[in-house]
């Protein structure tokens, strides 16, 4: 469903416009209290916020750590869908979050991709036809006090090479 809704969209918004829009907008993305406040143009720059509130916070006053993890796991993922286009297969495959100490106040996440980065991703798929990526991110309070620290495992494929390697488990 979202991604039809996309395909529509892109007919009138830009790509940032309608990732932004269709994460806050989004029932499953909105229960998380997440709030994507910036994208990029070209979408390797997505920045978060976790706003405290009574709707997360737990029995000691600071924001609860499932919705600190939950509003950062659809990011990454999603945002390496739209980059690489079609051909690809994107998967979070793992994760680990490492509590440092109570969010107390708004929580902040930057999910960055650079260009080389990409390219990198593109060529490694090209040879090895799927990798497993690792991306590490803070969520602080937007200057130095770090909340979490957290470490997706992202699972990339060629969507040929994929459909064939499904085809022979069954």
């Amino acid at each position: 469903m979202y991604k039809t809704l996309t395909k529509l969209a892109e007919k009138v918004f830009t790509k940032s416009q309608i990732f932004k829009s269709g994460f806050n907008l989004s029932p499953m993305y909105r229960r998380l209290t997440g709030r994507i406040i910036y994208t990029s143009d070209d979408l390797l720059d997505v920045k978060i916020k976790i706003p405290i509130s009574y709707k997360n916070k737990n029995y000691v006053g600071s924001v609860f750590g499932g919705s600190l993890f939950s509003a950062t796991d659809p990011i990454y993922m999603i945002q390496l869908l739209h980059i690489l286009g079609d051909d690809y297969v994107v998967w979070d495959k793992s994760a680990e979050i490492k509590y440092r100490r109570p969010a107390k106040s708004n929580a902040y996440a930057e999910f960055v991709f650079t260009s080389e980065e990409i390219e990198n991703i593109k060529k490694d798929i090209a040879e090895k036809k799927e990798i497993d990526l690792i991306k590490k991110l803070n969520i602080t309070d937007g200057e130095k006090t770090v909340f979490c620290e957290l470490e997706k495992i992202i699972y990339i494929a060629d969507k040929q090479y994929y459909k064939e390697k499904r085809k022979k488990k069954k």
